[in-house]
């Protein structure tokens, strides 16, 4: 099972399991995988809080960041995080928030007290909040790479996280896709099949792996998208991938508990 990844990471495993949990990133980390972790969810303050906490129970592993830059979205313009929240926020019709306010309250979900809202409602899909992500990030020696979960990050992203030694990931879920993130500098390709989610396209994982691993050879290939057992990773190692990525496989680890299961 040994790969390329394996030797360029230092780890015992092809795996690589992206998580919001800090736990399940050092748990990962500690018995020979590579975990990930999803920053889209914390501010800067607190990304710094969860990396710190992992540097101090992950060892001498290595790990990753996770954050979300798209290529398009409304405000692109704008970098001050304030001023774009305020920008989308705007933008939301009353009715989207009366039909909301109306689904929650049919089902009987009740509203959240004054004093536990966010502070912010926007999350880090943006280069305006993901942007100071990869800089917290990158203060982190133990952060090895950095991945974008949706289309190809920023050209000078890539430039600030190559230039900091760090490798740069990016999902896709077509082989165009694919080889538009090799030509712009990507290190490593994550090729999504429609079984992840569904959000990186309708290409099923078995069809997509071996498309995505022709086009952008030699660049290594993580094969992502229904894997959930050694078969899955020795069907993508098959199939030509240099490792997988899993993401709701971990949810069943004891360490993915949430705030009940957390370690303090």
């Amino acid at each position: 099972m040994h790969t390329e990844l394996c030797d360029r990471f230092g780890i015992e495993f092809p795996i690589f399991a992206f998580s919001h949990c800090r736990d399940v990133v050092a748990a990962v980390g500690k018995a020979g995988g590579f975990g990930v972790l999803g920053a889209v969810g914390f501010p800067p303050e607190q990304l710094e809080i969860e990396l710190k906490w992992i540097d101090e129970h992950i060892g001498d592993r290595p790990y990753g960041v996770d954050i979300v830059i798209p290529g398009k979205y409304e405000g692109m313009g704008e970098l001050d995080p304030q001023r774009l929240e305020a920008q989308l926020l705007a933008a939301i019709p009353p009715q989207h928030r009366q039909f909301v306010d109306k689904i929650l309250a049919d089902h009987g979900v009740p509203k959240l007290p004054e004093g536990e809202k966010p502070v912010n409602e926007l999350l880090g899909w943006t280069a305006a909040t993901a942007t100071p992500q990869v800089e917290v990030a990158l203060q982190h020696p133990k952060v090895r790479l950095i991945a974008n979960a949706l289309g190809t990050p920023p050209t000078d992203v890539i430039e600030q996280i190559h230039q900091a030694d760090r490798l740069v990931a990016a999902l896709c879920g077509s082989a165009k896709h694919a080889r538009a993130h090799r030509d712009a500098g990507i290190d490593i390709i994550i090729a999504q099949g429609t079984e992840g989610g569904g959000h990186t396209g309708e290409i099923g994982s078995l069809v997509l792996w071996p498309q995505v691993v022709d086009a952008v050879a030699p660049t290594p290939v993580l094969a992502a998208g229904g894997i959930a057992d050694g078969r899955g990773l020795v069907a993508a190692l098959a199939l030509g991938a240099a490792g997988v990525w899993m993401g709701t496989r971990f949810i069943g680890l004891a360490e993915a508990h949430g705030d009940e299961g957390r370690s303090s």
